[in-house]
């Protein structure tokens, strides 16, 4: 059965909206997913997007998918688009009721294009606030780092704040350091020092972070990954956010405490507006 596609999406490469209702992914979160930006109608950091999958894939023991095909099928779905959002999502595919994964799976596969979202421009010119959420990240270096399906943590953190002014929760592991944003990683300027959380045991490890740290070194800007305790942030000199649809956000509140933009902050966006225009974006 097939329905109405509201939004480009290929299932398995055909053009329809529909999965099965005993998809693992939809009954145990049992996928990862990637999230790409799309600018002049190519994908950015197209092959650290499929690194990350692959490796969720590998944490999983999901098949790997076919790379070939993949971009085959993206590039089909991005024909007369320019600016959007292309999700990719890979699931274990249907497989019963219980938690035990059939013996060999048949995996579904997702492409989605979705509407570039409204981000202002002023969030990153001007900056951003931030709070801090009361919902906690819990701790498995299993699932640490990568994009799986399992996202309850964020939308339950995402729930907390309804400030519009407000634009990202900062969330917290369970001994207290701060870890990431509901949807972003999370720089602080100390000194000449940039610093970002270890992401050992729990968060995202995004395709931006891993982007600035390489700009940043390019830069003679010493990067180290360590714990940061929310008294770190509210000491930092200059705090960001990054994701690959927002790119950097300075951040300039976060509750009483407020910065001004800084220069590493704008080094960055410099350097990270250059990079996106070189090149093939197919080959990032």
């Amino acid at each position: 059965m097939t329905s109405n596609v509201t939004i480009p999406v290929l299932v398995n490469g055909k053009p329809v909206d529909c999965i099965s209702s005993l998809d693992r992914g939809l009954l145990f979160g049992d996928g990862v997913f990637e999230t790409l930006a799309v600018t002049g109608g190519e994908p950015r950091f197209w092959l650290r997007h499929l690194q990350r999958l692959a490796e969720g894939c590998r944490r999983l023991g999901l098949p790997l998918p076919d790379a070939s095909r993949l971009r085959d099928e993206a590039a089909a779905l991005l024909t007369g688009n320019d600016a959007c959002v292309l999700k990719i999502i890979m699931t274990r595919g249907a497989g019963g009721r219980g938690y035990r994964p059939p013996g060999k799976a048949q995996p579904t596969r997702i492409l989605q294009l979705h509407p570039w979202p409204e981000l202002p421009q002023e969030c990153a010119d001007s900056g951003v606030r931030v709070c801090l959420c009361t919902m906690r990240l819990g701790s498995n270096p299993q699932l640490a780092g990568i994009k799986h399906l399992n996202r309850l943590e964020q939308v339950l953190a995402r729930q907390e704040w309804d400030d519009p002014d407000i634009r990202e929760g900062l969330m917290l592991d369970g001994g207290g350091c701060v870890i990431e944003g509901t949807m972003s990683n999370l720089f602080v300027v100390s000194g000449e020092n940039l610093l970002t959380p270890n992401l050992g045991r729990c968060g995202v490890a995004g395709i931006m972070r891993t982007v600035m740290m390489e700009l940043a070194s390019s830069l003679g800007i010493a990067v180290s990954v360590c714990k940061l305790q929310p008294v770190d942030v509210e000491q930092a000199d200059e705090v960001f956010l990054t994701n690959s649809l927002i790119g950097v956000w300075p951040v300039i509140g976060l509750g009483e405490r407020a910065w001004s933009v800084g220069r590493v902050t704008r080094q960055l966006q410099e350097r990270l507006s250059k990079l996106e225009t070189e090149g093939t974006a197919w080959q990032h």
